[in-house]
């Protein structure tokens, strides 16, 4: 047995039918021309259930110690590994649009992983209209975050459409060989010095404004849950109750799109930000039109928990490395510049904060700020004081056009987790001169998500207006592609007197051109994807 450490088993401890604590993705492919639909599909389920050795923890399953449910956990080697029960092939109905593949994605997501089991799944999905297919996989957060899912996906696909593999995506073989050519060394576990716990201490005082030892900067921790710092935004502070903050279901809602980041990153050179800025600014748009269309906006802005990886370049094994910083979105001012700038302003306090310690520092320092949140989750109380409004994470991803066995990789769209007080999860990935949105959300809480994908493009649109890129208003594509046909049509957003924003559907394109997102057009009105 292997113990769990603890910021893995956080996941676990917090786990719930209504709160299944897994990411996962989506992955859309073009079948290669001239290939055979079902035998290339046959092909790669035999790949995906080859029977080798699996990296850890995909091997392995959860029990608990000597000390019971109160005590460790640990990781167990599976014995009686069901290779057919975490590989699975599914087909949609017809006519095989997005809607049916949101609507299944939605479904698989909502449930919860076999702790009995190895703690992930994955579904080949056929039934895709213009020569597509799909690929869901979900694997517990305990098990790996969004930097270790990205390197398995890495050392799953290729860059060349002729190369081919037979190896499972789990394989320690295949990740082994994925290292070896990154050149990168196994990277050793946290473990903070004495000098390391001195400099948090003193980073402690600092934040804190107290000269006192270590304990009197925890007994005033609390100040900085009341604003104090240059722009700094903290948990709990002023963070008001809306629809995402309620108790969660475990039924799910997942919607996805894509955006060229060439546009982002016009936007982001005229304004004078980061992609991350700009991304954060569509986000606080969107939930601004989305909170003023249910009629309640609160005074109050928005506050979004952003990830940040801690990861070490060459640290391939570690589950989770990963800390955090708190974005104001700026939900409750109407101009979007000013939003923007507020929004700016924050991200950069939190940097400052995190660029003034050590990596390992790092680690620490959030493992210590986190704890109240993980306290609030246990004890029922998130939605009564949630730390956060939503959770708004972007992962890098690889930037080349990737293929698995010759099969066209066209969009990968993140999965991840949402719980009590956090309704909704927005997480991004880059990929290919893209920007892959996917969007979770509690099916009770938010019954209306789907009309996010439209008011993020709406955002992204005022932004535009706001840095001249787009003169007189006129509409853009949501995706890059030469076969894509707009649509533009007027949007109502009530009680505000803003201009009404037009909102581009774009129609997804497949077959010989460049494959198009998810649009809103594949989620009709009234989908219950």
């Amino acid at each position: 047995m292997r113990r769990i450490e603890l910021a893995d088993a956080g996941f676990l401890y917090m786990e719930k039918r209504q709160t299944p604590m897994h990411v996962g993705g989506l992955h859309l492919f073009t079948l290669p021309d001239g290939a055979d639909g079902p035998e290339f599909l046959n092909d790669l389920m035999a790949v995906l259930r080859t029977e080798e050795p699996y990296r850890k923890p995909f091997g392995e399953y959860v029990r608990h110690g000597r000390a019971g449910a109160l005590g460790p956990l640990y990781w167990e080697k599976d014995r009686n590994f069901d290779m057919d029960y975490h590989v699975r092939h599914s087909a949609l109905p017809r006519p095989g649009r997005f809607r049916e593949l949101f609507m299944l994605v939605s479904r698989l997501h909502s449930m919860l992983l076999d702790r009995n089991r190895p703690l992930w799944e994955m579904y080949l999905i056929e039934g895709l209209q213009n020569r597509q297919f799909a690929l869901y996989m979900k694997m517990h957060h305990a098990a790996t975050d969004g930097a270790g899912a990205m390197h398995m996906i890495n050392a799953m696909y290729a860059t060349r459409k002729t190369d081919r593999t037979q190896r499972s995506p789990f394989s320690l073989a295949a990740y082994e060989e994925y290292k070896t050519r990154r050149r990168a060394a196994r990277q050793a576990r946290v473990v903070p010095k004495e000098a390391e716990l001195r400099n948090v201490a003193e980073i402690l005082r600092e934040q804190f404004d107290t000269t006192a030892n270590l304990m009197g900067a925890f007994r005033r921790f609390g100040s900085a849950f009341i604003g104090r710092g240059d722009g700094l935004a903290v948990p709990w502070h002023q963070v008001p109750h809306t629809s995402l903050n309620t108790q969660v279901t475990g039924s799910r809602r997942f919607v996805a799109q894509s955006w060229d980041f060439d546009r982002i990153r016009a936007v982001c050179k005229a304004a004078d930000g980061t992609v991350n800025d700009i991304v954060l600014a569509m986000c606080g748009g969107a939930l601004r039109r989305y909170l003023l269309a249910q009629d309640e906006l609160p005074k109050h802005s928005l506050k979004a928990m952003t990830p940040v990886s801690l990861r070490e370049e060459s640290d391939f094994d570690s589950s989770n490395a990963v800390g955090f910083m708190v974005a104001d979105l700026a939900t409750h001012i109407a101009d979007p510049e000013g939003r923007l700038r507020r929004t700016q302003e924050s991200m950069r306090a939190g940097k400052s904060l995190l660029q003034s310690l050590s990596r390992r520092e790092a680690m620490l320092f959030m493992q210590i700020t986190q704890v109240p949140a993980l306290l609030t989750s246990l004890m029922g109380l998130a939605t009564r004081f949630p730390a956060f409004s939503t959770v708004i994470s972007n992962v890098p991803g690889p930037q080349e056009q990737l293929y698995w066995n010759g099969a066209r990789v066209d969009g990968m769209y993140p999965a991840s987790i949402v719980f009590d007080g956090f309704a909704m999860n927005i997480t991004l990935l880059s990929y290919n001169k893209q920007l892959h949105f996917g969007i979770v959300a509690c099916r009770r809480s938010l019954p209306h998500v789907q009309r996010v994908i439209d008011y993020l493009e709406e955002a992204l649109q005022e932004l535009e207006d706001m840095v001249g890129i787009r003169p007189g208003g006129g509409a853009a594509k949501a995706t890059n592609t030469k076969t894509a046909k707009a649509k533009t049509t007027k949007a109502k957003t009530p009680r505000t007197k803003a201009p009404k924003a037009k909102v581009t559907k774009a129609r997804t394109t497949t077959g010989g051109g460049r494959k198009t997102a998810p649009s809103s057009k594949a989620r009709p009105k009234g989908s219950k994807g």
